[in-house]
């Protein structure tokens, strides 16, 4: 019989100890903590997660359920529900917000050869989009959006590759989509997937002075002039192609802010009924790769949408900004983990499937990768959601 380490430590032997000591002194996170260490915080946060905990007493009592093997879990003592709330009302979220930024760095080594996303392209392909997280306003006073709503908005950039999170920020709902393509980092030759929401000629003008691409959902009141069109083969057309042009903005605010050319591609999808446009500054890709790249749009809701069902990220264990923040930032370090995971012990699961088998299992002791293959889930069927279509336009 296995009388290792248990699933939960296995997991947590992924984490940087070293580096996360090292944000926990760059953010004075120990300063007047007798007992309770920000590590110890982190893992009672990551075992509420990856168990699906709803609140922090059902944490501890969990915990102190195990009492015995507690110790063994990476704990130096059993917590108190008391002591976990003052940690994360206290204890600066950014500890755990520059972590996940080093786990990102650590899961996009790990996804650098992943085969999944086929689209081949010169640089890299990223999607962009954002989700407000409701609140409730008589709780969340500092969160308010309306009269008589709250909100925290997650702003996201994706990576298609692995379909790992590479950059967010987290804001008030009030804020402009647009404002986050002024905190991402321009990489040359890359791909920037959005929808028309983030339509601004001045941000897409950035991404494209940085040598970088867009494919950005038509926008219906955008004015323009069109150059010449590019012809069509009957093969395009039967797919769904119905226009290829070469346009110039025409109203005086957005042809100063993007004086440039654009392409402006209009597509038929057969399956919703839809007749689409789309933007972009590559002149050269094929037509239907414009389209193919926009429906890739798609493996950020489906990240938005698991974090918040399987992950704890729609009730709150906290009140104040800092432990709401806190808790998000560690439901993506936990989302991180196991992709790092999955990655290192090459585990042929995908990563929503591997979070359900560890609500279950996080107690166990045998080794993970066994656990895993062994375990055989049937195919998740992702039901279609309430939202309108991701390619609307």
């Amino acid at each position: 019989m296995y009388k290792g380490k248990y699933v939960f430590s296995q997991l947590t032997e992924h984490l940087p100890y070293y580096q996360f000591n090292k944000l926990v002194q760059k953010h004075n996170g120990h300063q007047y903590v007798k007992k309770f260490s920000c590590w110890n915080q982190l893992l009672a946060m990551l075992f509420g997660q990856l168990t699906h905990r709803e609140s922090l007493r059902d944490i501890v009592n969990c915990l102190k359920s195990q009492e015995g093997k507690i110790f063994n879990l990476g704990f130096s003592s059993v917590v108190s529900r008391s002591t976990l709330a003052n940690a994360n009302e206290k204890r600066s979220w950014k500890i755990y917000r520059d972590l996940a930024n080093i786990l990102i760095t650590e899961a996009r080594k790990s996804y650098i050869d992943d085969t999944e996303f086929e689209i081949n392209l010169k640089g890299a392909g990223y999607v962009i989009d954002s989700s407000v997280i409701e609140l409730c306003l008589s709780i969340f006073p500092w969160a308010k959006l309306k009269t008589v709503r709250a909100a925290i908005k997650l702003n996201l950039q994706m990576d298609l590759q692995g379909n790992i999170p590479t950059f967010f920020t987290l804001t008030n709902a009030k804020s402009n989509d647009v404002n986050f393509l002024n905190d991402i980092v321009i990489e040359q030759d890359a791909y920037y997937i959005l929808d028309r929401g983030y339509w601004s000629a001045e941000k897409l003008f950035k991404i494209n002075t940085g040598k970088a691409f867009f494919v950005i959902g038509g926008k219906g009141k955008v004015e323009f002039k069109r150059m010449y069109s590019n012809s069509l083969t009957k093969d395009d057309k039967e797919k769904g192609l119905r226009c290829d042009q070469v346009v110039k903005l025409t109203g005086y605010y957005p042809s100063r802010k993007y004086p440039e050319k654009l392409r402006r591609i209009k597509y038929y999808d057969k399956e919703t009924d839809k007749r689409l446009v789309f933007l972009t500054n590559d002149f050269n890709i094929a037509p239907l790769t414009i389209a193919e790249l926009y429906k890739h749009r798609w493996q950020i809701e489906l990240f938005f949408k698991w974090i918040k069902q399987h992950l704890k990220i729609k009730s709150f264990w906290g009140y104040s900004e800092n432990a709401v923040k806190t808790q998000i930032c560690i439901a993506i370090c936990s989302y991180l983990l196991v992709a790092i995971a999955k990655k290192r012990l090459r585990i042929d699961k995908n990563l929503y499937e591997i979070l359900q088998i560890l609500q279950v299992t996080i107690l166990t002791r045998k080794p993970l990768i066994k656990l895993l293959s062994e375990i055989d889930l049937q195919k998740i069927q992702e039901k279609p959601s309430k939202q309108a279509s991701l390619l609307d336009f």
